[in-house]
C-alpha cells in the first residue's frame, strides 16, 4: 500500500493507493507539503521477503 499525506496550514490529509505507478502519477499534481510513503505490513511475507 501507499500513502500519500498532504500538509497544509490548517489541515493533514491522506490518501491511499495500492498501486505505486498510481501514487507516483497523483503525488506529481499535488501541490504543498507533501510525502509519499510505502506501507508494509510485517504479516505480509511475500513483501517482506521480497525487499
Amino acid at each position: 500500500m501507499w500513502v500519500i499525506t498532504v500538509h497544509s496550514e490548517n489541515n493533514t490529509t491522506m490518501f491511499e493507493f495500492e498501486r505505486e505507478e498510481e501514487a507516483r502519477e497523483v503525488f506529481t499534481r499535488l501541490e504543498g507539503c507533501k510525502i509519499l510513503s510505502e506501507v508494509i505490513y510485517f504479516n505480509d511475507y511475500e513483501l517482506v521477503e521480497s525487499r
